[in-house]
């Protein structure tokens, strides 16, 4: 019998790519494997509205097409360790499975501080369904929050806790709340409306420890000042989840480094051809840029990569003579984001962080409402906008072009 595509990753891409496998005429075998007790869900809405109201699988599950109701979901199983030579894995159960293609689908975790305070509990990230339920259960009323951090995640998470009645402090070390994703003026705007909604900011400082013996009580911050704090939000960062890879001389310095086909590349630059990343975890050229391999958490990422890898990897299983035309294809995939904080909704295209400069495009009378654009040199390489979301999606098409 054929051996299985094998997924690692049972979250939305690699739900997305086992729909893109049976569409794109692959018929044998698939086995997906996730460290969740949950099929496939969405995430980002976690930080958001669902984190605003009662959250539950039922709230962000996907819903499963006829398609792929022959994959084998392997839940609740962590895959350890990878033998590239062998075309095998191994789980967390010992067992080993072997594979006809591997796709990386293992996405990213939240990264977590690093104090001389052991303490943990009032400690939360979100990044799963279980980190959601958990500070759910803790946004009450009248609560002392701290998030640490002032990207996307900790400004949504801020903006739920107010939502909810909570004290909000967020403490980070920039100059603004999501200057470096979206420029200092934008920045500005965001903070105006985090502070007209009660959030208290302690910018450019970090935290030194925690105060607390069996939970958290504050925070001590870097000028010896403390904060009480009942929760604390750590939204620092994130880490690829590669480490079950290591040992295959595979370029995993950070994420997966693979090449437009989304074929994973050795260190030496020469290409695995039937071991595939899409996602968060990928690290690739987009020509629509330029050709530096790139990471991009942005939601839509995980379905565009899945369908350029079932692509490529149906025809390959198939033996197709096409094979070196379909991997050798542009891929230009616009990279895409929302954000709702409060009643602020924000959305996205392209890369904004590749700018070297930006200029507002529309906005109303009174600023409720605006359109930024973002270029590198001549060429724009990013939209953002609040509200307005017609004329924001209208710049789509004219990212990667220049002005």
């Amino acid at each position: 019998m054929t051996d299985p595509v094998i997924i690692v990753g049972a979250s939305m891409g690699g739900l997305r790519v086992a729909e893109a496998l049976r569409r794109a005429g692959y018929t044998g075998p698939i086995t997906a494997f996730g460290d969740e007790p949950y099929p496939p869900y969405n995430r980002p809405p976690l930080s958001k509205e669902v984190l605003a109201s009662d959250v539950s699988l039922e709230a962000v599950q996907f819903p499963q097409r006829d398609a792929t109701a022959d994959v084998n979901w392997v839940l609740n199983t962590r895959i350890e360790r990878t033998d590239l030579a062998s075309n095998s894995l191994t789980d967390e159960h010992g067992h080993s499975h072997t594979f006809s293609a591997l796709i990386i689908a293992t996405g990213i975790r939240s990264k977590r501080a690093e104090w001389a305070n052991p303490v943990m509990t009032g400690r939360h990230a979100v990044r799963s369904l279980d980190d959601a339920i958990a500070l759910r259960a803790a946004l009450n009323p009248g609560t002392k929050v701290v998030v640490y951090g002032a990207g996307f995640i900790g400004c949504e998470t801020a903006a739920t806790a107010r939502k909810l009645g909570c004290d909000v402090t967020i403490v980070a070390p920039g100059v603004e709340p999501i200057a470096r994703y979206l420029g200092l003026d934008f920045a500005q705007w965001i903070r105006a409306a985090h502070d007209a909604h009660g959030v208290q900011f302690r910018m450019q400082s970090r935290i030194d420890n925690t105060i607390g013996d069996d939970r958290i009580t504050g925070v001590v911050l870097d000028d010896g000042s403390t904060l009480e704090c009942d929760v604390l939000i750590e939204a620092i960062g994130s880490i690829p989840n590669v480490e079950w890879l290591a040992g295959n001389d595979l370029d995993l310095s950070d994420g997966v480094l693979t090449n437009t086909a989304m074929q994973a590349v050795r260190t030496d630059g020469t290409v695995v051809t039937n071991v595939f990343a899409l996602g968060d975890v990928a690290r690739f050229p987009n020509a629509l840029f330029d050709d530096e391999p790139r990471r991009v958490e942005h939601w839509n990422i995980p379905t565009d990569t899945a369908k350029r890898v079932a692509e490529v990897a149906a025809a390959q299983l198939a033996g197709s003579d096409s094979v070196d035309e379909i991997v050798a294809k542009r891929f230009a995939p616009v990279p895409s984001f929302w954000s709702d904080q409060y009643d602020i909704h924000m959305l996205a295209y392209g890369i904004v962080g590749l700018a070297d400069r930006s200029e507002m495009l529309h906005n109303t009378f009174d600023d409720d409402e605006f359109c930024v654009g973002y270029y590198r040199g001549d060429e724009l390489v990013g939209v953002c906008g609040v509200g307005m979301r017609n004329v924001v999606m209208g710049y789509r098409a004219k990212v990667g072009s220049s002005a």
